[in-house]
Order: structure tokens, then sequence, then C-alpha cells
């Protein structure tokens, strides 16, 4: 008699392979590997409620290795997630279908972050980790549990071999984010081959390093995955790896084990073997019914989680009025701000580098929206970014809105990715902005995933000065205007300074650019807030009808204004034009 429990570990082998065959590309071997240790995951400790994939108190999970989607997909679609329909997982990685090819959280409700980029997911689920732990500092009281969650991620050898990874860990550790749990497909192989042609060193000595917790399983031995489980729960005061050591594509007659099993679809053959040897129907997309049942019966369960949270939640709101309250508009992104009493204006005439007014605006925002929180990338007092009044985040003490990133640019923007799609949270980073180069691909992601994320990179001209070319960003403003959904904004003075961040914290459906100066910038007359809302506007309009039309940003437009003037007294009537920002300009009628 084969257990539930074996047919939906079945279930999910013979729905990934089916689904990957039909759409002729996909991944197999992952979710033919993981489908062990994913079923003990998710049925015995991850709670969430699929009926209500935004349960603010759901654990949170991480596929890492997004190229093994259909692993999640599967989950979900078992689990009762609605829009991962049988119809769905039958239009694997089709246009518009709710299963893409890698998972989308933009697309698929219950996705909780877009993957495929290897081991962004890795420093997101940090990300997600963080926020969990700043927010239960911030609102729990004497035991009313508001926020309580695990993040849990799946990543695989590829995720370990990305630079990403080691920084995003190394923070992990240091912090002690005991409420993060990576599982580690440690299968061996990679497109290439067998991972030792590059990839041979201890990662369990190298995770230990780092102040991880380390536990090795074999991953297809349920039984010790769930124990493995249970001990990453039982302590809370560092990070939890468990490596699970699988067989990629187990079940496969002839390519498990192998590169063959990881980027292609397994063939008619291949999968008729598969089946048979689970004595498994041939039947594409076959589901049991006793499955069917058994996930009734846990979705019952899952609800009755979030259920008792309901209950916690009304305990805390009658104890806690004020706080719950705080938290409630927080978590619901319900925050206003009256901007007329909140945003400093600047007196014409005075000259203040964009840095340094973009910190003043920064903590007048901060003093009223308590969803700021961020730091830098070991530049804090040459970015201006710190909030006055919080300490730092530190191990035990997450309670904090400025937190120490230490020289991490790629993670810090993927642990800020994290941090915003986790909910509740605003998140800024900040570094020089030559060092974006560093932080791209969280950046594409965060503009992808359409999530809230300011980042500010100061030093934004070849005004820098003495420390020469490798300092002195010369493409890097253009090279982010092609990023689609991210707003770049290069303000001319510190009026418009403050209207970039209202335009940061006002465009809630993507990230936003501060590009600021190291150099005094003058306060110039005819800039103001309202004008960077509209992109670009006239700050200088001139004697009579404009022969010339001078456009610029950021410290340019004071050389423009010094220009125009001088042609004026030439006799060419000029007018000049700010442009903080080509997004929000095209974005009018």
């Amino acid at each position: 008699m084969v257990s539930v429990e074996q047919q939906f570990v079945n279930t999910i082998k013979g729905l990934s392979m089916d689904a990957i065959q039909k759409a002729n590309s996909g991944h197999p071997g992952m979710p033919m590997g993981m489908a062990d240790a994913a079923t003990i995951l998710w049925t015995r400790h991850l709670r969430h409620n699929p009926e209500n994939p935004e349960w603010r108190n759901r654990d949170r999970f991480v596929l890492s290795a997004g190229h093994g989607s259909m692993l999640l997909y599967s989950l979900m679609h078992l689990t009762g997630y609605q829009e991962v329909s049988l119809d769905e997982v039958k239009q694997f990685r089709q246009l518009h279908s709710k299963t893409p090819g890698h998972p989308e959280t933009q697309i698929t409700r219950g996705v909780e972050t877009t993957t495929g980029p290897l081991g962004q997911g890795f420093a997101n689920a940090v990300g997600m980790a963080l926020a969990e732990a700043h927010l239960a500092a911030r609102y729990n009281r004497d035991g009313h549990m508001l926020v309580d969650h695990w993040t849990y991620a799946i990543a695989g050898d590829g995720c370990m071999m990305e630079g990403i990874s080691y920084e995003a860990a190394s923070l992990a550790g240091h912090l002690g984010l005991g409420k993060l749990v990576v599982l580690y497909d440690d299968n061996n192989i990679s497109i290439d081959g067998r991972v030792d042609i590059t990839f041979t060193e201890d990662v369990t000595a190298r995770f230990e390093a780092m102040n991880w917790e380390v536990l090795s399983v074999d991953g297809h031995d349920r039984e010790g995955v769930d124990t493995a489980l249970k001990s990453a729960r039982s302590q809370s005061d560092r990070p939890t790896l468990i490596r699970c050591k699988t067989i990629i594509g187990k079940g496969a007659p002839t390519k498990s084990d192998s590169s063959a099993a990881h980027g292609a679809p397994l063939g008619t053959d291949e999968i008729q073997g598969a089946k048979a040897a689970m004595n498994w129907p041939e039947e594409p997309f076959y589901v049991p019914e006793e499955v069917h049942a058994w996930m009734e019966d846990l979705r019952g369960c899952w609800k009755g989680s979030e259920e008792i949270w309901n209950q916690t939640a009304s305990k805390y709101q009658q104890s806690y009025p004020k706080e719950y309250e705080a938290f409630d508009k927080q978590t619901q992104g319900l925050v206003e701000i009256d901007w007329k009493d909140v945003l400093p204006v600047f007196e014409t005439g005075s000259s203040l580098a964009s840095r340094k007014s973009g910190g003043q605006v920064l903590n007048a925002i901060a003093a009223v929206d308590p969803r700021l929180i961020g730091g830098s990338a070991d530049l804090e007092g040459s970015n201006n970014n710190r909030i006055i009044g919080e300490a730092h985040i530190q191990k035990g003490d997450y309670g904090q809105r400025n937190i120490h990133f230490g020289v991490r640019e790629h993670a810090m923007g993927a642990i800020a990715n994290g941090m915003a799609l986790h909910g509740g949270l605003v998140p800024f980073c900040a570094t020089f902005l030559q060092f974006s180069d560093y932080m791209r691909p969280a950046v594409r992601l965060a503009a992808l995933m359409e999530q809230q994320v300011i980042y500010i990179w100061t030093h934004d001209s070849i005004f820098l000065g003495e420390d020469g070319p490798t300092h002195q960003p010369v493409e890097h403003v253009a090279a982010l205007r092609v990023i689609p959904n991210l707003a770049v904004v290069r303000p001319a003075d510190a009026n418009e300074v403050a209207g970039a961040w209202k335009l940061a914290l006002e465009n809630t459906g993507g990230p936003t650019a501060l590009a600021l100066s190291r150099q005094n910038l003058p306060t110039l007359p005819g800039t103001s807030a309202e004008g960077v809302s509209r992109g670009a506007y006239v700050i200088q309009e001139a004697s009579a009808p404009p022969q010339i039309i001078l456009l610029a940003s950021g410290s340019e437009v004071g050389l423009a204004v010094a220009g125009a003037n001088r042609l004026e007294e030439l006799g060419h009537p000029t007018r000049v034009v700010s442009v903080p920002c080509l997004e929000a300009f095209e974005a009018q009628g």
C-alpha cells in the first residue's frame, strides 16, 4: 500500500515531467530530486493559507533555484492556490500563463519572489527574515506574537557558486537571523556536468564559518528531512543550512544523476520508464483522489493557523490599540504623509550638496513614516543616509531602522528586495553611483517585480574629483535609465531633492533611484518639489521667444542657468528646463 505522502511525491514528479514535456522546455531534474524534501517542508512545517496568499503572518517560501519552477507550481497546485489550476500547469512556460518558466511574483499570487538569476532568491530570503525580525521587535509585546513566522528557501549548487550568496549568508550569520532556513539541493550537477569540475570547496565549513548551523541529510529520506527541520526550528540564534544530498532527476531510468536531467525535457520513453518505476499511471497530469482528499484536510489546518493568528491579533488590539493601529497601517500600506508639513523648503541662494540635503529630507520623512528602513554599503557617512535617533540593527537588537550592510553591494540590493517583498517596509540602500554596477541584477529584478525600493546613489558625476576615473560615474545614469520601470531622479538642488524623495515614496509600483552630488549645488530660483513630480519643467524662461532651450539634470542644471544667462547677454533668448526624471515626464499627458 503506497502512502498518500508517497503519492504526493510521485504526483510532483509526474506533473513536473509532463508539464516540461508538453512545453518542450524546462528543468525536470531539480523538481524530481527535491520532491521528497519539499513535500516534508510544505506538508509538515510551512504555515500558510492557500485561500489567502497575502496572510501577513504566513511563513515565506523562496525557490532560489528558480529553474526548478515546476516544483513550486506543483506544490501550489496541489495545496490549493487557486491561480495555479491544472489548466495553468498544462500551460507551463506559455505566454500569459500563470506558470512561467521561472517564478514571477507579479504574475502569480502566492509566489513570494521572482527568481531565476541564481543566488538572488537566497538573498531575498535573508531580506524577508530580516524584515520579520525587525517588525517582531517593533510590535510584539508581552507574549502577544503579532509577527512570528519563518522564512524557508530552496537553493541549489548554482546559488552556492554565485558570489551574492556569500555576501548575503555572511550578513545573515552576523545578524543571527535564526528564523531563516535554507534547504540546499546538493545534487552535484550543473549544466556542464558534475560540479567538481569547478566547485570543490567545503560548503559546510564555509557556512559554519559564517555562523550558520549546518545539518546534512539524505534528501530522499523524508523522516530525516523532518528531523532536520525540527532541529532548525528548535534554535533561534543563527540561520540554518540543511544540506539535502539528492539525486537529480531521481527515478529517471537513464538520465538521473546526470546533466541530461537538468535543463531539457526527459523525452516520452524516459518519462514512461520513470512512471513505471514508480508504479504510476502513464496518463499525463494524473493526480490521485487520495492526494486531493489529503490536501483538503491540510487546507483546513492551514486556514486554522490564520484563524488562530486572527485571535492573537484581536487580543493584541484590545491590549495595545495604538500599537495595533500603527502595525495595521504599516503592514497594509496605509501610512499617509501630509507633504506640506513634512518636506523642508530650502532658501534660494543657499548651497548644499544634494547628498546632504538628501539626508535632511530622509530624516524629515522617516520621522512620520515608520516603514522607512535601510543603510549603506559601508558608506553611511558619505551617503548621508542615517536615520537620526535610531541605532543600527545588530544581533538581538532588530528593532532599529539603520542597517550596516558592510561592503556587500550585490547582496544589499537583493536583501532590500526581500524586505520590500515581505511587506510593511520601504527599504532604502546607499552607495556611490558607480557601484550601482555591482547592484544592477537586483535593481533590474526590483523593477521587474514592481517593488518599492529606494536607491541612494551619491557622488554622481566626474566632479567627485581626486579619486579618479574608478570612482567617477560617466555612463551610469544613462545605463540605469534604460532599465524598464526604474524611476531615475537626478535633482538639481535641495528643493528638487525634496521632490525626489516625495516621488520615491509615491512610486509604489517600482523602485526609484536618487542620483545625488558630492559637491555643493546652489539652490536655484524656479526649482520646486512639484516640478520634480512632472519630471521636466521650465525653471528659467527666456526673455523673448526662445532661440535656444537648454535641458539638464542634476549638477549640470546650475551650469545650464549660467550658460543661459551668458547667452541672453549675447542676444540669444534662452529657456532652461530641468529634467530630474525622464520616467515621470514620459508619464505626463
